[in-house]
């Protein structure tokens, strides 16, 4: 009798334990993008990961997995009010988990199903006939880096990340390899930003090959990068630095000149660009391009040139992560394994919101991704997911809709000042550069290809040995010192001597011109640039040897 007395209390209880887990469970969805990341692709993943839970919890991994990512589309509020959110239009789901509860399923998901989910649902996007995806034959796509995503002031992220020049936040450093047409991430890497962008670049080397023509601004000039991304077989057009003094080879009918660097071999293009804005203003700007496309009828230089600016397409990119989603607020986590959770999280709810948006455009023939609104589709996705629907929608969801009933207008050319106002951003001082304060609309660009410029002189291979006898000053140190003298308010540049002097290479130029300075005979202004001192000490001469 009293086991038949106690049986439906405990069936009561255990009814209303699987009534409240089923209920948590249904709470595990993220609106209208769920059926871009459906349950069984999460199931998969976390299986896979080893991060399913092993008994029955009022939270499961897979709810895990969702909250992760509305957490990151609701990153202004905290983890109750984001469960709050995902459980709206769910009645009668008391009570809800506590935010203790919510940080512990954190940590037991862990970072691997975050970083698993971005690998299956990163890549590029545009299909074959999708406007501004290509250049001729080829897929255009990115290198850059982003260092302003700011995190916790905690001891752990500092550990990791290092400190921040003017007691600023950590900052991590972002690195992706963005599809240029669509500014979807095909891959991504991040950590400190002492690290370098070239270093965290070539991490995503594997994603590059022959169907890809890769560009890059001037931080990626290196020679053993070129060449790393030349031997995935992609293609290259990417900026170099003015300072550099390539090998002037067979110059081509656009202007443009064969060269090689790093073994490599590439076509120089050097242009002279003139700006004129619709407000009056104009400005110029010179550009240094070295690309792998060595056939100048078919990829004319001045293309080249307009195709280099498709490199700020991976800037709308970064603005849309730090700005539309983030809108410049700190990240949560205050230890390295949160930070990269949530980071991974981040890319993916971005990717998934790329997605759509490009679904959107091509659902009707013609349009261009860039017309697609990023905060259109961010906000309508917040909407869907408090109101729980579009969970199982096939096709174009609400946010594709969405999007394609307030298409942007065709993009016109801008042009910008960068000035960003922050005590702690290298843009925030107005650079005088010619731009105009506000943007303004470019109403004609002229670009100018400049022929090549006439060859360096060659350096000796060797130095020739000068030998001071006694009672002689005609020493090298001494015709530097009169060189320099003779031109006191010029920069001098170590080249520059070297093919003056025309017995010395360049290496050992450099060696004795640093020696030189040291010793207060010279004045090094700036890297390999030097000038004469204002009271130059004396040269002790050594007969028989040169200093």
């Amino acid at each position: 009798m009293s086991v038949h007395s106690a049986s439906p209390p405990a069936l009561t209880t255990l009814t209303r334990e699987i009534t409240l887990a089923a209920g948590r469970f249904a709470a595990g969805h993220l609106g209208g993008l769920t059926p871009l990341l459906p349950f069984e692709l999460v199931d998969a993943v976390l299986e896979e990961t080893r991060a399913v839970q092993r008994r029955l919890r009022d939270l499961p991994s897979r709810v895990g997995v969702y909250f992760l990512l509305a957490m990151c589309l609701f990153p202004e509020v905290g983890y109750e009010l984001v469960w709050a959110k995902m459980t709206a239009a769910i009645d009668d789901l008391h009570p809800a988990p506590t935010a203790k509860g919510l940080r512990d399923l954190r940590r037991r998901i862990g970072c691997a199903p975050m970083k698993g989910l971005f690998e299956v649902v990163a890549g590029a996007l545009a299909q074959p006939r999708t406007p501004g995806a290509r250049f001729g034959p080829y897929r255009t796509v990115s290198f850059d880096g982003c260092s302003s995503i700011k995190t916790p002031d905690s001891e752990r992220n500092r550990a990791w990340l290092g400190g921040c020049p003017h007691r600023g936040y950590p900052q991590i450093e972002l690195m992706t390899l963005v599809e240029t047409g669509t500014r979807s991430v095909i891959g991504a890497v991040f950590g400190p930003t002492g690290v370098g962008e070239t270093a965290y670049a070539t991490r995503l080397l594997h994603h590059l090959g022959p169907s890809m023509l890769v560009l890059w601004d001037r931080g990626f000039d290196g020679n053993d990068f070129l060449a790393a991304v030349h031997a995935t077989g992609a293609r290259i057009v990417g900026r170099i630095n003015q300072r550099r003094r390539p090998p002037i080879g067979k110059a081509l009918t656009d202007s443009s000149y064969l060269s090689a660097i790093g073994g490599v071999p590439v076509r120089v293009i050097e242009a002279q660009i003139s700006i004129a804005c619709s407000d009056g203003t104009d400005f110029a700007g010179s550009y240094r391009l070295v690309t792998t496309l060595l056939d100048a009828r078919r990829y004319p230089a001045d293309r080249l040139v307009r195709l280099y600016h498709e490199r700020w397409e991976h800037e709308s990119a970064y603005y849309a992560l730090r700005h539309t989603v983030l809108d410049g607020r700190v990240l949560r986590s205050g230890d390295p394994v949160g930070v990269e959770q949530e980071m991974w999280a981040l890319l993916v709810l971005y990717q998934l919101l790329r997605r759509a948006m490009v679904e959107a455009a091509e659902s009707r023939p013609g349009t261009d991704p860039d017309r697609c609104g990023f905060t259109i589709a961010y906000q309508t996705a917040r909407d869907l997911l408090i109101r729980a629907e579009g969970v199982l929608e096939q096709g174009m969801g609400a946010i594709g809709r969405r999007v394609l009933s307030a298409l942007l207008p065709a993009r016109r050319p801008r042009v910008s000042t960068r000035k960003v106002k922050s005590p702690i951003s290298r843009y925030a001082e107005r650079k005088l550069d010619g731009r105009p304060d506000t943007s303004q609309t470019v109403a004609s660009v002229t670009i100018t290809v400049l022929p090549p410029p006439p060859p360096h002189p060659e350096l000796p291979a060797t130095t020739v040995p000068q030998y001071v006898g006694p009672g002689k000053t005609s020493n090298r140190m001494a015709r530097v010192l009169t060189m320099l003298q003779q031109e006191p308010e010029r920069h001098w540049q170590a080249r520059e001597i070297a093919e003056l002097l025309g017995d010395v290479t360049l290496v050992t130029t450099y060696r004795q011109l640093t020696r030189w300075a040291e010793k207060g005979l010279i004045k090094k202004v700036r890297r390999g640039r030097y000038t004469a001192a204002a009271t130059p000490a004396a040269p002790t001469l050594h007969p028989g040897r040169n200093p």
